[in-house]
């Protein structure tokens, strides 16, 4: 594995770290706030943390910001980024409340099998290793999440279409991050999500300006963080990385937010949840073995 690729994979890494624990603030945002008010509140502020950085891009390499063609492409790819993260979000929101976390945590978690088996219809080759890396990470995210039966409810199929379409968040990252800056992309597509979010929001839910504050701290990591930072540097981070082995780097988001869990709210991990945990990592090790033979 390259230096480059090295890079990216850890920038993967930080991503799953900052979204596991964001799942912290998701639990504690929405006890004052419904799901559209929270998400249109995190991707706006999102889209606005990045505002600066990309002033500062563009001061720095003029140039690149000079081609026109460049920037309407990030437009384009942030606006279909923004379109799924919002369909995947809002599904997700939803879908928790009305399953368990356990069985949405799993049934999330199947991207990292989703993206390969759609990587294989649009003509991507995916080695033999990874097949394997899926198949332990998929056993993995069992033993961490299912911890009672399984059975299909409508809660368990918004969760699915979650994952569905957070596969097809990844897979269009895969399409766009090269043909355009990284940050406008993540840019635009806050903003897009965020406006989207806003519309079902003021409609369905009307939020008040007092909740809203009320909620600024799990908003702000939700926004800063888990939003302006880590989807950030997911598709910064994808230039440079194969869709199926991101997936499985951050489908590590589970293993932190059980951490998260443990260290912030005192929850313990069980010698399941460890096993769990130890499966997904050897995914992840096991995912980089075919990269060093291309080498």
């Amino acid at each position: 594995m390259n230096r480059k690729s090295m890079g990216s994979s850890l920038m993967l890494l930080l991503t799953a770290f900052i979204w596991g624990v964001a799942f912290v603030a998701q639990s504690v945002g929405m006890e004052y706030v419904r799901p559209f008010t929270f998400n249109a509140a995190r991707f706006i502020l999102g889209g606005l943390v990045l505002i600066p950085v990309i002033v500062f891009m563009r001061r720095e390499k003029t140039d690149r910001f000079r081609e026109s063609s460049e920037t309407w492409e990030g437009i384009k790819g942030g606006i279909l980024c923004g379109i799924a993260l919002f369909v995947a979000a809002s599904f997700q929101q939803f879908g928790v409340s009305m399953t368990t976390v356990g069985k949405a945590g799993f049934i999330t978690a199947l991207y990292i099998v989703i993206v390969p088996i759609l990587g294989v219809f649009m003509r991507k080759k995916v080695p033999a290793f990874v097949w394997v890396s899926v198949a332990l990470a998929t056993v993995g995210m069992y033993l961490l999440c299912i911890t009672e039966g399984f059975r299909i409810g409508t809660g368990d199929l918004c969760v699915f279409i979650c994952a569905v379409c957070f596969s097809f968040h990844i897979l269009i990252i895969d399409c766009v991050s090269p043909k355009a800056d990284g940050v406008l992309i993540s840019c635009i597509q806050f903003f897009t999500a965020g406006v989207l979010a806003l519309i079902p929001a003021a409609f369905l839910e009307k939020p008040s300006a007092a909740t809203v504050l009320a909620a600024w701290q799990p908003i702000a990591y939700a926004g800063i963080m888990s939003s302006g930072v880590g989807y950030t540097l997911q598709v910064v981070a994808q230039k440079n990385t194969d869709p199926t082995v991101a997936s499985l780097l951050m489908s590590l988001e589970s293993v932190f937010s059980l951490l998260a869990g443990w260290v912030i709210l005192g929850q313990k991990l069980s010698r399941r949840e460890l096993l769990g945990c130890v499966l997904v990592f050897a995914a992840v090790i096991l995912a980089q073995l075919p990269g060093r033979a291309e080498e």
